[in-house]
């Protein structure tokens, strides 16, 4: 089901320059004020804020019965939240780190995304759950993990994940309007990165993909963290005469491939990266169905530029683990080698 339009403000403060971090947060406040079913729940998110402050400030405005601490239990955090959502709530578990994620992996994916279809649609069960993901904060595995693919290949289930200040700030709103359970990972490296937010503006839709930058030599696909970095390898490539067009996922499950089969249709060379390793993954998936969909447009194989198929690294060898700047250029080199 598609997340309704969301109505824009009619009274706001004007542009003002916002952190991802701060618009998430602003995000979550809008939805608490407009709904009052809205509900933010988990380990540390009321008095501390949570550990990235995301959630700082909302407990003290909207009182401990609407912004929740639990305890540190995340399969007491998810089951909780799926009874509210069945008495008429919309809760937004926070999920500290990534890797915290799986002692509720089971109430995710045996209960949260099988109630709707298992009642044939006549119980909503519209959980957000937030998740901070991805490395290059210099933190342990735990800290640092992409565990999207597990979810987005999960019936029942949507995936999205922002890359920018402004989309953190209407996605979020967004997957909490829709009434299935939405996974909303937040890249936790981009949490300090600013951009402009203008909260009259009308958002895009929040199961779309769209072109971020247009370029005519190779199209380049990716989703949180790595958009700023195939941006970064866009405008390097350019200073070499090298146009690169840049295509931000946004949502994993489902996939809105149109903008990239359009662009591979023009470049005819695509090139796929993401943190989570390549083995069984996101990329797997679309390199598949870009061969399916574009085959006689292709000049050269789908090229993939990704984590590596082992545990995360201590967090002094993360730069040798994560996709980077050169690996992507590199990757676009071997493309228009062949």
């Amino acid at each position: 089901m598609a997340a309704p339009a969301l109505e824009r403000p009619t009274a706001t403060a004007g542009t003002q320059t916002v952190t991802m971090a701060k618009a998430l947060n602003l995000g979550l406040r809008a939805a608490l004020e407009r709904d009052p079913k809205v509900l933010v729940m988990g380990e540390d998110v009321g008095k501390l804020g949570g550990v990235f402050r995301i959630t700082d400030g909302l407990q003290k405005d909207f009182g401990e019965h609407r912004v929740l601490d639990t305890p540190l239990a995340e399969s007491g955090i998810i089951g909780t939240a799926v009874g509210l959502a069945i008495r008429g709530f919309r809760p937004v578990c926070e999920i500290q780190f990534d890797g915290f994620i799986f002692p509720g992996f089971d109430q995710i994916v045996s209960q949260l995304a099988k109630l709707r279809f298992r009642s044939q649609g006549t119980v909503k069960v519209p959980v957000v759950v937030r998740v901070p993901f991805g490395g290059g904060i210099g933190a342990v595995e735990h800290h640092s993990e992409s565990p999207e693919s597990l979810f987005a290949h999960v019936g029942g289930l949507k995936v999205v994940s922002c890359s920018n200040p402004v989309d953190a700030y209407w996605m979020l709103q967004q997957a909490i309007e829709c009434d299935d359970p939405v996974l909303f990972f937040e890249p936790k490296r981009r949490y300090y990165e600013k951009a402009e937010l203008d909260p009259t503006t009308t958002p895009a839709p929040l199961f779309r993909s769209r072109v971020v930058r247009p370029g005519s030599a190779v199209t380049v696909a990716a989703y949180g963290p790595m958009v700023r970095t195939c941006l970064d390898a866009a405008t390097a490539a350019a200073e070499d005469g090298t146009e690169l067009e840049v295509v931000d996922l946004r949502t994993l499950s489902p996939l809105d491939l149109g903008p990239v089969f359009e662009s591979v249709r023009r470049t005819g060379r695509l090139v796929l990266v993401s943190e989570a390793p390549a083995e069984s993954s996101i990329t797997s998936e679309i390199a598949t169905r870009v061969q399916q969909e574009c085959f006689y447009s292709l000049e050269a194989p789908v090229l993939r530029v990704t984590g590596f198929d082992t545990p995360y690294p201590p967090s002094k060898l993360e730069e040798g683990y994560l996709p980077d700047l050169d690996r992507v250029l590199d990757a676009v080199d071997r493309s228009l080698e062949y």
